[in-house]
């Protein structure tokens, strides 16, 4: 009888932990579901990438490359959109004029749209700063035209910051360099809504080995929020308040660089975009698959 409750009490015990591991879709091991070799030198760096579902292509949009003072210089940034199939052929570059930081297919307005550097005018403010929906012809080319959608937002806070976006709410969720923290941004306001503090302690990293400046939102519910863990090749999920949630290990073949803590990142098409620049002449986007329940 002794032994009956005690085994009773040990399943009774472990419940709520195996309701937690039932609840968690994160796979152990992240999937490789597609490759986008790049075609053309990047005019700096690849910063991020979207996937219009219309149109059935990947955007990567580089970042940096603005004009210096006295280049009697348009202070437009000579960054390019590239535009590459669904299979990964290269199809297009164009110029918007962005340093471009974020890219993403807003569902809720059915644009592409841009956040570029120094949105929160943190290091001073230039021209041409702000979020910007980029014009696509009735084949998805990208046209150079461009709309305002957002000026410059304090909110933003780090000037570098790789921010994310939730269409459903129409929230921005931006890394703030070097720390555990993601602001939660309202186009409307003026300051940051509220604060996520990721739990790296559960985690077992420490800020350095995580992605400086990008924290994807994934739109999966109880698994909103993801980074890279660059210096141990995985992909970190947590819960929308910043709950550590499960890891997804990278392939160990994969050779992470530093710059892998400020660029070459995304989430879009349901797929974790990892830039690979060792492959390839001009390098390799990775997408992963980190959980069950990506769509």
């Amino acid at each position: 009888m002794k032994l009956l409750k005690s085994l009773s009490s040990l399943s009774l015990a472990l419940l709520p932990f195996a309701a937690v591991q039932t609840q968690a879709a994160v796979l152990p091991e992240a999937q490789t579901v597609t490759k986008i070799t790049l075609a053309k030198k990047p005019t700096s760096k690849p910063m991020s990438i979207a996937y219009v579902p219309f149109y059935q292509r990947y955007y990567v949009a580089d970042g940096g490359l603005a004009p210096t003072p006295g280049d009697n210089e348009a202070a437009v940034s000579k960054s390019q959109v590239h535009v590459y199939s669904a299979e990964g052929e290269y199809l297009q570059s164009a110029k918007p004029g962005f340093d471009n930081r974020s890219i993403y297919f807003n569902q809720a307005s059915k644009q592409l749209e841009t956040v570029t550097y120094n949105i929160s005018s943190n290091a001073g403010f230039s021209p041409n700063t702000g979020i910007f929906s980029l014009e696509l012809d009735d084949k998805g080319n990208l046209t150079e035209a461009s709309k305002d959608v957002s000026g410059f937002n304090a909110a933003f806070g780090d000037s570098s910051t790789i921010p994310t976006h939730n269409h459903e709410t129409n929230l921005y969720y931006a890394k703030q360099g070097r720390s555990n923290l993601v602001w939660v941004i309202d186009l409307n306001k003026d300051e940051k809504i509220e604060e996520i503090k990721l739990d790296l302690k559960t985690a077992g990293v420490q800020f350095d080995d995580i992605t400086d400046y990008y924290a994807a939102y994934t739109g999966i519910k109880g698994e909103e929020l993801a980074v890279l863990d660059v210096d141990h090749k995985a992909v970190l999920v947590f819960d929308i308040k910043g709950k550590f949630v499960g890891k997804s290990a990278l392939p160990s073949t994969l050779k992470l660089r530093s710059q892998n803590h400020i660029a070459g990142l995304g989430y879009t098409n349901g797929l974790f975009f990892v830039y690979h620049e060792p492959e390839g002449e001009f390098g390799t986007f990775y997408g992963f698959q980190v959980s069950d329940l990506a769509k």
